[in-house]
């Protein structure tokens, strides 16, 4: 009997391409792929390490899944992703529950993990995780876009970061591999490129000796390709060079919008964190895209209670988060994690503090967002649908920008039934509440 395999994933958006790339070798060996757990004789728990509420949500979903085997029928449960290659001793020896762990360099044997695991075995490898496998097919989750991995790992050795120790050293994919990828993706009907790396603006660094995101651009905004919306994400402050704002304002289908985490902007705390330019190279980055870019929407992710972080230094990030007028931002809390040179840094904030600047720059964020959005009302936006919201009996997609899952919707009405998910339409925007925007179809 062939076994029915489940995939739960978690974490970041590589950890997704991971999962995607299980998931064909999975289907290629005939495993018949299931949507509930419930359905499973064994899922795959594809799990993020990063910092502790990611950890403790892995192993949440685990013990769910134990009980599924205690009163179903589900008779295996394998670890693949981050904790695997973090934590992959205590897997073995704290969760009896795992019947299989595979770090990143080993998910090559998913089959073999399922196989040894329906004969009631347990099954454990580890590689370092350079060995990852970062060519292959993939089984693409999303209708409306897809993830393109440019890169692998981490040079960048921030203070507070298990990343490098997690993924490894940085390491780029060869253009040509990823033209061609994109090419399948096109074929496939995929018409938005979510670019995604540890660090997106390191792009080719290590390969061509040059930093090389500009010149991928190039080639990925070809028309040949058609793709109508090519996306960066995770840039770096200090490596958003003058050709890479060239090239992103000179192609209509590159979207006028980045993911660029800051983090913090007081010196002081930026050089405790070991982050590279300071706040010189943020603002000389966020001054370089608008002057090519005047419209361009910026989301970044700032960091609040990282050791030694003063009432001084709050009140410049939250000063500056006025100033710069970011359009999206995302706001965490520093977790102490073992193994990065910032777990035993002295002058720890309390839970309290963090708590509260968390809360306090995320209000203050808030009126920022909502204004932009504001700004929407009365305009006609290009905006792809993504499906039906049956709890408010509207469709619901996503301007150029709003990247997926972390950025606000267009919820839209229409005259017409059964839209397309993936159909590029016009919304005119008639409401803004707080993240998202409200609007009806119009004709073009």
């Amino acid at each position: 009997m062939q076994a029915k395999v489940g995939f739960v994933s978690l974490g970041c958006p590589k950890n997704e391409v991971d999962c995607e790339m299980m998931l064909a070798r999975v289907a290629e060996r005939g495993y018949e792929i299931v949507p509930e757990d419930t359905e499973a004789d064994v899922v795959i728990v594809n799990t993020c390490a990063f910092i502790q509420s990611a950890k403790e949500e892995a192993i949440e979903n685990i013990l769910d899944l134990a009980w599924l085997k205690e009163n179903r029928s589900l008779r295996g449960i394998i670890v693949t992703g981050c904790m695997a290659q973090r934590y992959f001793t205590e897997l073995q020896e704290q969760l009896p529950e795992v019947d299989a762990a595979l770090s990143l360099g080993d998910e090559v044997h998913i089959c073999e993990a399922i196989e040894r695991v329906m004969q009631g075995e347990r099954y454990f490898r580890h590689s370092e995780p350079e060995t990852l496998e970062l060519e292959g097919d993939r089984v693409v989750t999303h209708e409306t876009f897809a993830y393109l991995r440019i890169a692998e790992g981490c040079d960048n050795r921030c203070a507070y970061c298990a990343i490098p120790g997690i993924r490894g050293a940085f390491r780029s994919r060869t253009m040509e591999a990823l033209v061609e990828e994109a090419r399948t993706l096109s074929h496939m009907g995929i018409r938005e490129l979510c670019l995604v790396a540890q660090d997106t603006t390191l792009y080719g660094k290590d390969l061509y000796g040059r930093l090389a995101l500009p010149e991928l651009l190039e080639k990925l905004a070809a028309d040949e390709l058609g793709f109508r919306r090519i996306r960066i994400l995770y840039a770096y402050p200090d490596k958003v060079t003058e050709e890479l704002c060239r090239v992103m304002a000179s192609h209509d289908n590159v979207c006028k919008y980045i993911d660029i985490p800051i983090q913090h902007v007081s010196d002081d705390v930026l050089s405790a964190m070991n982050r590279h330019g300071g706040s010189e190279a943020i603002r000389n980055s966020i001054a370089l895209l608008r002057r090519y870019m005047p419209d361009i929407a910026i989301r970044t992710t700032v960091m609040v209670g990282f050791p030694g972080e003063k009432d001084k230094d709050f009140s410049l990030l939250s000063h500056f988060v006025k100033e710069a007028r970011f359009f999206h931002l995302g706001a965490f809390l520093y977790s102490r994690e073992e193994g990065t040179p910032a777990y035993d840094m002295p002058n720890k904030t309390t839970k309290k503090t963090r708590e509260g600047r968390l809360s306090s720059i995320m209000q203050t964020q808030l009126p920022i967002t909502e204004a932009y959005n504001e700004g929407f009302v009365g305009k006609t936006l290009e905006v792809v649908c993504e499906g039906w919201d049956p709890g408010i009996k509207r469709y619901f997609g996503r301007a150029a920008f709003q990247a997926p899952d972390i950025d606000g919707v267009v919820y839209f009405s229409s005259p017409r039934k059964n839209i397309p998910v993936g159909e590029y339409l016009s919304v005119s925007i008639e409401e803004a509440i707080e993240y998202d925007l409200l609007g009806k179809e119009v004709k073009p």
